[in-house]
């Protein structure tokens, strides 16, 4: 159950109203409405799904970097091929949005033909949560990886200093009767949206998600901003950071190594990287068979032993495929004072308020 389904505390946006908020600030901010139209929809995605940290909270911090010329709205990628498995998306600073959908579409393509396709992206922005292009290939009944690099957040392990991004990794496979495989998750502790977004709501944070400036552990979202994120499993995660950099920006022509620009700093351009993988799921089985393969799958990790206290085991992807359906009926829960910034946007973009529920 969604944990802000009866508190009083946040206000409900239906996702019809949400998209239809976000498409009017792009648009009245110089995007193509086509443009704009994808933008939205992943956004609402992520809220709808539960993310709410790379949800439409982040029009704030997207339209600071247009109005300070470090993000072009106008902008639309343009696509190279390298070989007839492989090709490149310049971003051209424009929404990472629209690069990674532009994308994911052509490397789907390339495997429907010769069974897998891979796309670097380079000179992109931030894309949002990286499920939706995971489910972009889903759509197309299309397994999936999805990296991406981003600003610097995290110590390597050993150091102390942020230098590796709080970078997701994504992946997805088809399901048959059974919901699908999709995993997103970031190799720190917590994702550094979530600070963002505690700081946002005036919330606290736990102990172990984050260090201070002075390397101390802090509850604070506003000190822990200064300071550095955790990695997951101390090395692991540590080394799934630098790896999402080696694929996403050494390989592509983008920033790496602690250059990438964070979305809330509206200095310079972020010039981020991904790199995108589409692989036909028959490739070595007729499709029918590998999709009872994963139902099984599914049935043994829902179905094994609970360890004490625990009433149900979900699969990956599964709550939030939950959340969204709970939300798609019940709205998108906002905090007052998110709706007062998304409003302000809304007025300097000379469209209308979000309406709420």
């Amino acid at each position: 159950m969604d944990p802000t389904q009866n508190d009083p505390n946040y206000t409900r946006v239906s996702g019809s109203s949400a998209q239809s908020y976000v498409e009017g600030v792009l648009t009245g901010s110089g995007v193509l409405k086509e443009n704009a139209s994808i933008i939205a929809k992943c956004l609402v995605q992520a809220d709808l799904r539960g993310v709410d940290t790379h949800g439409i909270n982040r029009i704030p911090s997207y339209m600071t970097r247009v109005r300070e010329g470090v993000l072009d709205a106008k902008a639309t990628p343009t696509l190279t091929k390298i070989t007839p498995v492989v090709a490149q998306v310049d971003g051209h600073n424009g929404f990472g949005f629209l690069a990674g959908h532009q994308g994911m579409a052509c490397a789907i393509e390339m495997a429907k033909e010769f069974g897998i396709g891979m796309v670097s992206i380079k000179h992109s922005n931030h894309f949002g949560m990286s499920a939706w292009l995971v489910q972009q290939a889903l759509d197309e009944g299309m397994m999936s990886l999805v990296f991406t690099n981003s600003s610097p957040a995290l110590p390597v392990w050993g150091g102390k200093s942020k230098l590796m991004g709080v970078s997701p990794i994504a992946c997805g496979a088809p399901g048959g009767k059974q919901p699908p495989f999709i995993l997103d998750m970031a190799p720190s502790v917590a994702a550094r949206g979530k600070i963002y977004k505690a700081k946002r709501r005036g919330e606290k944070i736990p102990l172990d998600w984050a260090l201070d400036g002075e390397g101390k552990q802090t509850d604070d979202p506003t000190e822990a901003l200064k300071g550095v994120m955790l990695p997951m499993g101390g090395p692991k995660g540590s080394a799934l950071a630098v790896m999402m950099d080696v694929f996403s920006g050494v390989l592509s022509g983008s920033a790496f190594a602690g250059n990438v620009t964070g979305p809330y700093d509206p200095s310079k351009p972020a010039d981020v990287g991904h790199f995108l993988i589409a692989i036909k799921p028959d490739l070595f089985m007729p499709l029918e068979e590998f999709r009872e393969r994963m139902d099984y799958l599914y049935q043994r990790v829902v179905g094994s032993d609970k360890m004490h206290g625990v009433d149900r085991i979900y699969f990956p992807g599964e709550i939030e495929q939950l959340r969204h359906e709970e939300r798609l009926r019940d709205g998108i829960p906002l905090a007052d004072s998110e709706i007062e910034a998304l409003n302000v946007e809304a007025e300097l973009a000379g469209t209308s308020p979000i309406a709420t529920m």
